[in-house]
């Protein structure tokens, strides 16, 4: 990407844009909607920031990652978590989030309602 001096700094921030879903790639290709990070005074890297549906996918199959199982095959308390999990992370204001969520989790689009719902009558 950049000078050798910036390696360290990159493969620190590229858990993060990994998280995230992002793709680093060099500053001097970095378009308006891009990140360019700087590391001592240089730019060192450039993050591109996926899409919000594409983001909403890839949270998705980071946290079937984690449970080790299909999201569709957890319990119903365990979804309903992950709907909790979801709402804070802004999942449901994405176009189609809710049904990304159910197809996901392998129930209707009127259950995450009732999840959502549920959550704020508690």
């Amino acid at each position: 990407m950049s000078g050798a001096g910036d390696e360290p700094f990159i493969a620190a921030v590229k858990p993060l844009v990994d998280a995230m879903g992002g793709e680093m790639i060099p500053p001097d290709e970095a378009g308006s909607d891009d990140v360019v990070l700087a590391w001592e005074g240089r730019d060192a890297v450039a993050v591109r920031l996926p899409q919000l549906a594409d983001s909403l996918d890839h949270i998705l199959a980071a946290m079937e990652r984690r449970k080790g199982v299909p999201l569709a095959d957890l319990d119903r308390r365990a979804k309903q978590e992950v709907v909790r999990i979801l709402e804070a992370r802004g999942a449901f204001s994405v176009r189609h989030g809710v049904e990304t969520v159910a197809s996901a989790l392998g129930v209707s689009r009127f259950t995450v309602y009732n999840y959502l719902n549920r959550e704020k009558g508690a």
